[in-house]
């Protein structure tokens, strides 16, 4: 017997990939320095193919898959972490998140006409080109029974590594350095991010003498260095598949006290299902649900999120408005 639409909560049929060393932590001993580095390996590919994008349009939502884990791996909460960028460029939304346990998913809304004359124009254009003006907003949201925490900016800067700066240095008074990378490479798109962030205290302990002018210049040139050593990461490099993260942080910061902590997966992270679009529909009136009726008094619904289309009966769907 066919279990009802309304009680199918399985997963489409979409890659059940994981990628064990996707976020690697790490900080400096001694130093006001804790940071990230971001592989999404295969991950990539798999999601950022399943939407028919131009190139530009997938190496932006790739970047932002990358943020998202590097953002969302530094906070401890329950539920999802999400990066979401409205502008009145030709992709005039931009979607993107991942849940504590590493979870991604992303969307671009785009309007074709105004991207295909913008690439006949440009056929290299700015993520801010692409984006236009508008904000952007992180928001963190554990459920419905707890507050959701959303800072929200004006869009500044001409790709999406400033722009999250710029939400850092605007609206959290938080001096990040962010690389984001994504790119068509032999073995696929793989999209990676490197996040250095300054804390107080000495490798995310806090500290708890009163400082002194003398620790204030040595944080400011330990913090200095750090970035500066970071601006040496090639995308070749952090884009590796065969370049262990361990490794790749070696090379940079080796002679900064560097401690590697245990690193976390991230996973294909559609949460769509048939018996959260019932629930949908169902919010329709009787006139509406007739009208989405496409062949053989069907209606079809497709997840933004991971391009699968859903086919429902019109006769198996009633509405709760009725």
């Amino acid at each position: 017997m066919e279990k009802p639409a309304f009680l199918d909560r399985d997963r489409p049929d979409v890659p059940g990939l994981v990628v064990p060393g996707g976020v690697t932590p790490f900080y400096l001993a001694g130093r006001p320095v804790r940071g990230r580095l971001i592989r999404t390996g295969i991950l990539a590919d798999a999601m950022l193919t399943r939407h028919d994008n131009p190139a530009q349009v997938t190496a932006l939502a790739g970047k932002a898959l990358a943020l998202v884990a590097a953002l969302a791996s530094a906070l401890k909460f329950q539920g999802s972490f999400s990066l979401q960028i409205k502008g009145d460029g030709p992709v005039s939304m931009l979607v993107a998140d991942c849940t504590h346990d590493g979870a991604l998913r992303f969307y671009a809304r785009k309007d074709d006409a105004a991207l295909d004359s913008l690439l006949a124009s440009n056929p290299a254009p700015t993520d801010r080109e692409l984006l236009g003006n508008g904000y952007l907003a992180l928001t963190v949201d554990q459920g419905a029974d707890m507050e959701r925490h959303q800072g929200i900016v004006e869009i500044a800067g001409d790709d999406l590594s400033a722009m999250a700066t710029h939400y850092f240095a605007t609206s959290e008074q938080h001096a990040c350095w962010i690389m984001l990378a994504c790119t068509l490479t032999d073995a696929g798109w793989r999209s990676g991010a490197l996040v250095l962030e300054r804390i107080a205290g000495a490798g995310g302990l806090a500290d708890t003498e009163l400082s002194t002018p003398d620790d204030a210049a040595h944080d400011d040139s330990a913090w200095e260095t750090a970035t500066i050593l970071a601006t040496t990461l090639t995308i070749a490099e952090l884009l590796d598949d065969s370049l262990p993260a361990p490794q790749l942080l070696h090379r940079l910061f080796h002679e900064e006290d560097l401690h590697v902590s245990q690193s976390r997966a991230l996973a294909f992270g559609c949460r769509c299902s048939r018996a959260r679009l019932v629930d949908v529909l169902q919010r329709f009136p009787e006139d509406d649900l007739d009208h989405m009726c496409v062949s053989n008094d069907t209606i079809v619904m497709t997840c933004e999120f991971c391009n699968k289309d859903f086919h429902f009966p019109r006769k198996d769907i009633a509405s709760a408005m009725g």
